[in-house]
């Protein structure tokens, strides 16, 4: 716990100063096919894209388990499962964290939805997602993506903290418009 808190604070003081890499491939455009993936998630069951086809998928990255940005974020989509299940829609959220990480995360926040753990930047590197870093410290940019039943994206939020505790409520007007 004490090191969780060391690096929350240190990622909280440095963040404005965090170095941008840019070690992911192209944001994907709106039209585009879903790039297909298989990650573990906080239980350490693999999850694969292809296995929502038919449904919404709000694919989220988000920097970093227990920290209060992603936690904020966590629980507004927490908040609103049940909405996103008459939606027919799934959220699954991707960081660079670990399978042990995200249980640790989910058991303390009450997180129910799938958490999936890409500590080699696989999925975030295939959706354009940008890594910072402070020190040696590596985390994903706060990005969403939403995807169609066809796979397809439809939707990109680019930079989710501009408008972090309404994030949720937004990802759900766009399935709604979407699907009209």
């Amino acid at each position: 716990m004490k090191r969780i808190l060391q690096v929350s604070l240190a990622m909280a003081l440095l963040a404005p100063r965090a170095g941008y890499s840019v070690e992911a491939g192209s944001v994907l455009s709106i039209g585009a096919t879903a790039p297909d993936f298989t990650l573990p998630s906080q239980d350490n069951t693999p999850i694969t894209l292809t296995d929502y086809k038919g449904k919404w998928v709000v694919l989220y990255f988000y920097p970093k388990d227990m920290t209060s940005g992603c936690t904020i974020e966590a629980h507004g989509f927490q908040r609103d499962l049940e909405k996103y299940k008459a939606a027919n829609a799934v959220v699954i959220g991707v960081s660079l964290d670990t399978a042990g990480t995200h249980k640790s995360f989910c058991d303390k926040e009450g997180l129910t939805f799938r958490l999936l753990a890409d500590p080699e930047h696989k999925v975030v590197d295939a959706y354009g997602v940008q890594v910072k870093s402070s020190g040696t410290i590596k985390f994903a940019s706060r990005q969403t993506y939403l995807i169609n039943p066809d796979g397809k994206i439809v939707k990109f939020w680019p930079n989710v903290d501009d408008d972090l505790r309404n994030h949720s409520s937004n990802v759900l007007a766009a399935i709604a418009t979407e699907r009209k």
